[in-house]
């Protein structure tokens, strides 16, 4: 159980916890969580929750998932990376990783849903591409807790639980993530339904910043460099909150890892603005062309057309405070690394981890990195081989599809009628 209270970053003051979002004074900021625990403790706790000192919640759950840092020997000694460490968050109980839905997005899930638990008696309203619905999905159906997920239409594919999610309502979008994000809050404006919030829940944030406590921990320190492919940038943004407690407690080091984080081709609006060095993003300059670059990516769950990329405590201000650099990936690059990766390491890899080892790569051969430093490659999916020797997957179907642009108004019967049946 953690003690903690939210301040805004942009003015500082204390903000009353009631699933907050946002600074009530209006603020154009993040929030964060400041924890009473200045020092990491592990709990007692499965998976993720030994990190709840530092989780902005107070109960757990009979969870096991969790972040796993292992030294890499294969993919260190082609790469000529000898302090190479893999955060792996996916399903390889071989090595102790048992995220069954194979996303780190179940990080974020966990934390959130107890969080919502503890704050609000409203139903959580998720945006997604794919992999955090994936994941809420499983968490729902594992406690019962009622969810509402709006995803694209052709992220259902990707929607499977380990477990029936009975409790679960699923919207799909003709349209992509962004649209999902703004039908979203459609729904988000019919009473009994709340916000998950993204990049602006400090239980997701605090959530993915466990891949960075958990490294600490195991290695003894802070790596030296942080990858991660990004669509958001949440990942980025949490793993540089993580650090700056780190390097507070004392204990793992007084540098920030220097954070390392792509974008894949030909979608890479945070890439072309930090390159800049610019706090905004242009849409004329950094995705033109929006609609055609995101459907050739390899990894659709990294187009988000909205990131919290220039928000005070956002994507720009953590790659300031680390001195970072960005990368555009290539799709033949991206299948490449992942082919390497699987044939190394011996497991799987999900499209966007194809694109962060891809990174890693890159930096390598272009010098931008130290190579006898301490690399943290953060591997946010895999083992979707795996878990089907494991589990019997549970397909999840859409309640029903809208239209890009569709208002809360047209689903509004049909939700209510969904939330009370789920009651």
């Amino acid at each position: 159980m953690s003690d903690y209270t939210l301040r805004c970053v942009l003015c500082g003051e204390e903000v009353p916890e009631q699933y907050t979002l946002a600074c009530p004074r209006g603020h154009p900021s993040l929030l964060r969580a400041d924890y009473a625990e200045k020092q990491l403790h592990l709990k007692n706790a499965p998976g993720i929750f030994r990190f709840s000192s530092w989780l902005p919640i107070h109960g757990t759950l009979p969870i096991d998932a969790g972040p796993v840092c292992y030294k890499s020997k294969a993919l260190a000694r082609e790469l000529n990376l000898p302090n190479l460490h893999i955060g792996f968050n996916g399903y390889w109980p071989e090595r102790g990783g048992k995220i069954t839905t194979c996303s780190f997005k179940e990080l974020e899930a966990l934390p959130t849903m107890v969080r919502a638990k503890e704050n609000t008696t409203k139903t959580l309203v998720i945006a997604s591409a794919g992999n955090t619905a994936r994941a809420f999905l499983q968490v729902s159906a594992l406690t019962g807790v009622p969810v509402v997920v709006v995803v694209p239409e052709k992220a259902i594919p990707r929607l499977w639980t380990t477990v029936p999610a009975d409790k679960a309502c699923v919207i799909a979008v003709r349209g992509d993530y962004t649209d999902a994000i703004r039908f979203s809050r459609e729904v988000c404006s019919l009473p009994g339904f709340i916000e998950e919030g993204g990049a602006r829940n400090v239980a997701r944030r605090d959530g993915m910043g466990t891949v960075m406590l958990d490294a600490a921990v195991t290695i003894g320190r802070m790596p030296d460099y942080y990858f991660q492919a990004i669509g958001s940038g949440t990942g980025g943004i949490a793993a540089w909150e993580a650090a700056v407690r780190l390097r507070a407690d004392g204990r793992f080091g007084t540098a920030l890892p220097s954070l390392h984080l792509s974008q894949n081709l030909p979608f890479v609006p945070m890439v072309s603005a930090w390159n800049d060095r610019r706090r905004n993003l242009i849409a004329e300059t950094d995705m033109p062309d929006s609609q055609t670059a995101i459907s050739r990516v390899y990894s659709d769950v990294l187009t988000n057309r909205e990131p919290p990329y220039a928000i005070p405590g956002g994507v720009f201000d953590a790659m300031s405070a680390t001195d970072g650099r960005m990368y555009a990936v290539s799709n033949d690059e991206a299948c490449s690394a992942g082919t390497l990766f699987t044939g190394l390491e011996g497991i799987d890899l999900d499209p966007a981890a194809a694109v962060c080892t891809a990174s890693l790569i890159q930096a390598c051969e272009s010098g931008n990195i130290d190579t006898n430093r301490t690399v943290l490659l953060n591997i946010t999916g895999g083992g979707y081989e795996r878990v089907r020797e494991d589990h019997t997957l549970v397909p999840v179907q859409p309640a029903f599809c809208v239209s890009a642009g569709a208002t809360a108004g047209q689903v509004n019967k049909e939700l209510v009628e969904i939330v009370k049946i789920h009651e």
